[in-house]
């Protein structure tokens, strides 16, 4: 193996007035910001609520992401005439049919449900009740919250399916004294 030569003066100042020209690609001190970050206050906690030995405790509120079946009815544009749509959810205007779906199964509802659409807008009917009951409460430990009323919750997602769809003009959920949350008014379009 060759030694390297040894660098001479005049070869050592050329290196060294190349040097002074340029500029270093990075720093090795990193540079300071131009404005020191603001100290973050520590999270401050709210005490918990007072509570004496024998007092009963409040009750536990689940957090459910889903908007309500109420909620996501009420968020629907209204289709119909506004005035009619009004006084339906008021419970002024007369169903001209209904439907009772208690104690069927969901394949035996949806069954029923659709010959009874399918019929109502061939005779030419334009509010029909839908009624699905409220559904039977059940012990709910679990970690994730359950559904009450496995009808009341399909009734609204078949009408928004084939073949019913195209019949069905506005969903909402029926005036108190024709069964409340466990009934709807289906409006339907009129027969052409």
């Amino acid at each position: 193996m060759r030694r390297p030569r040894p660098v001479t003066p005049e070869e050592r100042d050329l290196w060294h007035k190349v040097a002074r020209t340029t500029q270093a690609l990075h720093s090795e001190q990193p540079k300071k910001p131009d404005h020191a970050p603001k100290p973050v206050a520590p999270e401050v906690r709210k005490p918990l609520p007072d509570f004496r030995i024998g007092e009963t405790a409040r009750p536990f509120r689940r957090h459910d992401l889903a908007p309500t079946l109420e909620e996501a009815l009420a968020a629907q544009p209204v289709r119909m005439d506004h005035s009619a749509f009004r006084s339906m959810t008021r419970g002024k205007l007369h169903p001209e049919g209904r439907i009772d779906l208690h104690g069927m199964t969901l394949a035996e509802a949806r069954q029923e449900l659709v010959y009874f659409i399918l019929n109502a807008h061939a005779e030419g009917r334009r509010l029909v009740l839908v009624i699905t009951g409220k559904g039977k409460r059940k012990d709910d430990d679990g970690p994730i919250p359950a559904r009450i009323g496995a009808l009341r919750h399909e009734v609204p997602h078949w009408l928004s399916l084939p073949p019913l769809r195209p019949l069905v003009l506005q969903v909402a959920t029926a005036h108190l004294k024709h069964g409340g949350s466990g009934a709807y008014y289906v409006y339907l379009r009129r027969a052409r």
